[in-house]
């Protein structure tokens, strides 16, 4: 259970004044990321430069990270971005006699937009949703062949939240003889992710959403057997198993995942990264998850009795933290309830109420109340 969260939201000075209800698209700054971003700057302002003290910032960054996820962080690669991540999984997937690539059309639009990219070597096929706009596991059965290559798939919806059983996701495509790589931007910082348990071959996120942090810095898993036998083809001087050699005739990459680092970390995101990620580690993911079935629970009821509709799963077994409302002028009313101090996200046709373990009910109340007299 997530206990005393007035002391919890006394580390995020924004909600003094504020509700931000929009961790879908960036969660409130807490006072330990906002002191380690200082600290950055001071090393840099004093020092002149840190090179080894920065360097170490995102390697334990990349520990927190594999911590969350129970990884080994040589499994683990720092990137720039989940477009960096699955653009280093699809150019490395050379001389594969499966041609074939499935997405599901429901996933971010970059992932879509990295594979298609790549269609003078892949086939791109695209599984729809239903007419609920969510699939089972087994729908992935009969879109899956023995030509599909891999799989690629969100744990988390960003448009309404749907939450998908990887660990049955998983069964269906490895029966196929298939590979699969989730996108976790939306559900790292809010949903357990076990890779081993879950028989994950690949996964990308970020850290601007639930995980606390700011963007520029993302990290890419692979399995460790599976990342010695890929050549990665987005590279650089990081990449390789002694970067320091300064070897410029000679490609000699890093043991495990980490042969996908590439070009010098992004420093001060890094510290970012290992600050939001030690904050979440100090509680059980598990215990973030029930506290934001709570709230969903009441954003559901909320809408429902305001006349609202509601386009995420009603099932909270089937949903994580965001509540998609339909507003037909989403981006509008956005901006009308940031005036009233209520920060949403909006994408498309929906309005995302999306809690975080620092959100109280009635932060949720308040919000989906002033949406509707916006909305009616």
């Amino acid at each position: 259970m997530i206990n005393d969260i007035n002391k919890i939201r006394e580390s995020f000075p924004i909600l003094k004044n504020k509700i931000q209800l929009s961790s879908c698209s960036q969660s409130a700054m807490h006072v330990d990321v906002k002191e380690s971003i200082n600290k950055y700057m001071s090393s840099w302002e004093e020092n002149g430069m840190d090179w080894g003290g920065w360097m170490q910032a995102c390697e334990n960054a990349r520990s927190e990270f594999a911590k969350m996820i129970n990884a080994d962080p040589s499994e683990i690669a720092i990137v720039s971005s989940v477009s960096h991540g699955v653009s280093s999984i699809a150019t490395s997937l050379t001389d594969q006699k499966r041609k074939k690539v499935l997405v599901a059309d429901f996933d971010f639009p970059t992932v879509g937009h990295v594979w298609l990219s790549h269609q003078d070597k892949f086939d791109i096929d695209f599984i729809g949703h239903k007419k609920d706009g969510f699939i089972e596991a087994e729908d992935y059965d009969s879109h899956i062949d023995d030509q599909t290559l891999i799989v690629n798939t969100s744990h988390v919806s960003f448009y309404d939240g749907f939450k998908q059983d990887l660990k049955e996701v998983a069964k269906v495509v490895h029966e196929k003889g298939a590979y699969l790589s989730v996108d976790a931007y939306q559900s790292l910082g809010q949903c357990p992710i076990d890779v081993k348990e879950m028989d994950i071959d690949m996964l990308t996120a970020g850290l601007q959403k639930y995980a606390l942090g700011i963007p520029g810095i993302a990290f890419l898993y692979i399995k460790k057997e599976i990342a010695d036998r890929m050549t990665p083809k987005i590279t650089g001087w990081f990449g390789q198993s002694n970067p320091f050699a300064f070897d410029i005739k000679n490609v000699d990459y890093g043991g495990g995942t980490k042969r996908f680092d590439s070009g010098t970390f992004p420093m001060i995101n890094g510290f970012a990264a290992e600050a939001a990620l030690k904050v979440l580690n100090q509680y059980l993911i598990g215990d973030i998850e029930e506290h934001l079935k709570l709230l969903s629970q009441i954003a559901i009821e909320e809408a429902a009795e305001r006349g609202l509709m509601v386009k995420s799963p009603n099932s909270l077994k089937s949903k994580a933290s965001n509540t998609a409302i339909y507003v037909e002028n989403a981006s509008e009313v956005e901006g009308l309830l940031k005036n009233e101090g209520i920060i949403v996200s909006a994408r498309n046709d929906v309005v995302r109420i999306a809690p975080h373990f620092y959100n109280t009910k009635d932060d949720v109340r308040l919000a989906i109340k002033e949406l509707a007299k916006l909305v009616n």
